[in-house]
């Protein structure tokens, strides 16, 4: 069961899937190494803030680098060891922060899971940019309004493009595309653009929607924007 955990306060999690993860044997979730070589899990965290037990939770390692090589070994490896605790009877869960259908990375393991012919399920979650709006105490879209998702790479032409055309934007990722959103923001005078990081994360959450204020930051991985006009 691939479990979703919201965008990381624990309190967004569903109630489906605190239950499940209660019951689980194993519970499988992702770790990436800081520059300085210390392991690092947000999931982790929000498991052990969830009173649920360290003995149960078993990290794996996922390389963060554009080139997804090292990732794929990565989830070929975990996804070899969840088919082994599957066959001799284990109840396991694969811990995804946000929605684990929705930019996851455990589509990996899904998709390996698949073709062994391993039966997987998901229970739904929170998406960090519908945490975001909450936030913001915005609405993200409304009536007949579109909205367009970026995941990370866009060029300061095609964003443009994208606000004039009238569309609701969440980009998720900016940091991919910093330069390029920063002179959007400096040269769209009437749009809003409202800017979060580590959104659900205590001590860590911050939002503005002040250009200048944005323009002055270094975008963290966990960042995201909604653009309204």
């Amino acid at each position: 069961m691939f479990v979703s955990l919201g965008p990381g306060d624990p309190e967004l999690i569903t109630l489906k899937g605190l239950n499940f993860l209660q019951q689980a044997d194993i519970i499988f979730c992702p770790s990436t190494l800081t520059p300085s070589g210390k392991v690092s899990s947000r999931s982790k965290d929000i498991l052990l803030e969830l009173g649920l037990e360290e003995s149960r939770i078993s990290l794996f390692s996922v390389p963060m680098d554009k080139n997804r090589s090292e990732a794929i070994i990565s989830y070929k490896k975990i996804s070899t060891k969840i088919e082994k605790r599957y066959k001799n009877g284990s109840r396991i869960a694969v811990a995804a922060e946000g929605d684990a259908g929705f930019y996851s990375s455990t589509h990996y393991i899904c998709d390996n899971l698949s073709v062994n012919n391993i039966p997987t399920k998901r229970i739904a979650g929170v998406p960090a940019f519908i945490a975001c709006g909450a936030l913001a105490n915005i609405h993200t879209v409304k009536q007949e309004e579109e909205l367009y998702i970026i995941p990370g790479v866009i060029t300061q032409k095609d964003l443009e493009e994208r606000i004039l055309y009238g569309s609701s934007i969440v980009i998720m990722k900016p940091s991919q595309s910093e330069e390029a959103i920063k002179k959007v923001i400096s040269s769209m005078q009437y749009v809003t653009f409202h800017y979060f990081e580590n959104v659900g994360i205590k001590d860590k959450e911050f939002y503005s929607s002040h250009k200048q204020n944005i323009i002055e930051r270094k975008f963290p991985y966990f960042s995201l924007f909604i653009i309204c006009k």
